[in-house]
């Protein structure tokens, strides 16, 4: 997520974790996902207050999200240059709400290894259905430049870490994180990560490049989402 006002057509918006420098910290660390994500639970929690001032007119939102979520898989994912903190994405307010906390992610370059990307909807008169898109496959990895997610679930078999720096002011980073990230939260940043296993639930994601060998797109009856989960499918507007 940006600050930044939506760019023109046909140019997209500057990724704020490009060609972010990484300082050099503590030896390499591994870290159960799990155990990882629970420090994030602070960072979210306070987003809440920012929800107040942006109903205030404190703090300006303007980028929007749909409110609606996918799911995305892969077997690995290895990336370069790792950000991470709490935010808040403005969301259209038809699907439930205006404001959606979520935990930004920023990749400088990131390999995926069989991605699958998936979103379920319930379509009026026509039931749930599920567009899937795949690549990555048959030993040549997905590739993605400036990768950003926005996502509230994250998970993985093992994440790796190298010279990871944990509990960092936001604001301190390198460059300017969102306005609706605060300032004075929790943040971190690695050289590298690297997850097994990765499952995802997000509100939204946006990469400067994204490439796909072996791409495959599909677009089936009932849910076939990228792995089994608890989330709802999104409604269709018609």
């Amino acid at each position: 997520m940006s600050s930044e006002p939506n760019p023109p057509a046909g140019r997209r918006r500057q990724s704020p974790g490009r060609g972010r420098a990484r300082p050099s910290g503590a030896g390499q660390g591994r870290v159960r996902w799990k155990r990882f994500a629970v420090m994030f639970v602070p960072a979210v929690a306070l987003t809440a207050g920012l929800l107040a001032l942006t109903a205030n007119g404190a703090l300006a939102a303007s980028f929007s999200i749909s409110g609606q979520q996918g799911e995305t898989s892969a077997d690995s994912l290895t990336g370069q240059g790792f950000e991470q903190f709490g935010t808040a994405d403005v969301a259209n307010s038809v699907n439930g709400t205006g404001l959606q906390p979520v935990v930004e992610s920023e990749i400088n370059s990131a390999q995926l290894t069989n991605l699958c990307q998936s979103i379920v909807e319930n379509v009026p008169l026509i039931g749930t259905i599920t567009l899937k898109i795949t690549g990555g496959g048959g030993g040549t990895p997905a590739s993605a430049t400036s990768l950003i997610i926005d996502a509230n679930q994250l998970s993985g078999s093992t994440a790796t870490f190298n010279n990871i720096q944990q509990g960092i002011d936001n604001k301190a980073l390198k460059n300017p994180t969102p306005a609706l990230a605060g300032t004075g939260n929790f943040s971190q940043q690695a050289d590298s990560i690297s997850i097994s296993n990765l499952q995802e639930v997000a509100f939204s994601t946006e990469a400067g490049t994204f490439t796909l060998p072996g791409f495959s797109m599909s677009l089936t009856t009932g849910n076939n989402s990228c792995f089994p989960s608890n989330l709802a499918a999104n409604t269709f507007h018609l």
